[in-house]
């Protein structure tokens, strides 16, 4: 019989034990509680930034969307640049061609010549060309010192002088005619019983480009001349036509 209260002792301390709080268990509990609380506000969090990343992504689209704009942009306008610089390239050289062939031009009309026979001249049987030897100035080179002619360089406005100086008696009177072409355009006549006296004419002519200008000396009259220059003979392009 004393096996009984035994036995019943045992039972009642297990039921005991089963039924009083175990500190562990809670513990775990609550810690599994913290565990979900942290996974719900980890899951909140995630589910905020895959947002985020979506909305930043969308974002990043549209950036790169107008970065490609800006750049198809930026290329035309590079195209433009280029194709604007090379026709400002262009224009320039084409001003410059303009600048450097009226620089010649310009030069090519800087025509003026005034030269003397420097030593007298005559009688002759025929028509003389008078070689004025002595060159003032010859900007040009429109005159050829060596047989007295002046050659047109380009067509235009001519303006010619003739100073012809006589020195001595009747015979030694002096008659000089300006030609063009083998054509008599004027003439100078200068004669007295003795001591010096000159003539002189000019006159303005239309030439063409290789037109020839010269002085002729009649046959059988003088013309005077020495280191003092007293006849001469000058030339200059009045303006282009």
């Amino acid at each position: 019989m004393k096996l009984v209260p035994v036995l019943m002792l045992n039972v009642w301390a297990i039921t005991a034990d089963i039924l009083s709080p175990n500190i562990n268990i809670l513990d775990e509990l609550q810690k599994i509680k913290t565990m979900e609380i942290r996974m719900k506000s980890m899951e909140s969090e995630m589910a905020q930034l895959q947002t985020k990343n979506t909305e930043q992504e969308k974002e990043l689209a549209s950036l790169n969307v107008k970065m490609n704009e800006r750049t198809i942009k930026m290329d035309e306008l590079i195209t433009e640049n280029k194709e604007q610089a090379i026709k400002l390239e262009g224009t320039m050289n084409d001003i410059k061609s303009k600048v450097d062939e009226l620089i010649k031009q310009k030069n090519a009309s800087k025509v003026v010549f005034s030269t003397s026979l420097l030593s007298s001249n005559g009688p002759h049987a025929s028509l003389h060309t008078l070689i004025y030897k002595h060159v003032f100035l010859n900007t040009g080179n429109a005159y050829d010192p060596n047989t007295g002619i002046f050659t047109a360089p380009m067509r235009g406005i001519y303006v010619f002088m003739v100073f012809s100086k006589a020195y001595g008696g009747r015979d030694k009177a002096v008659v000089a005619g300006l030609f063009k072409n083998d054509q008599h355009v004027f003439s100078t006549y200068a004669g007295q019983s003795g001591g010096f006296i000159s003539s002189s004419n000019g006159v303005s002519l239309l030439l063409e480009k290789g037109d020839r200008v010269y002085v002729n000396l009649y046959p059988g009259y003088w013309i005077y001349d020495n280191e003092h220059h007293h006849s001469t003979f000058s030339g200059h392009l009045l303006f282009q036509m």
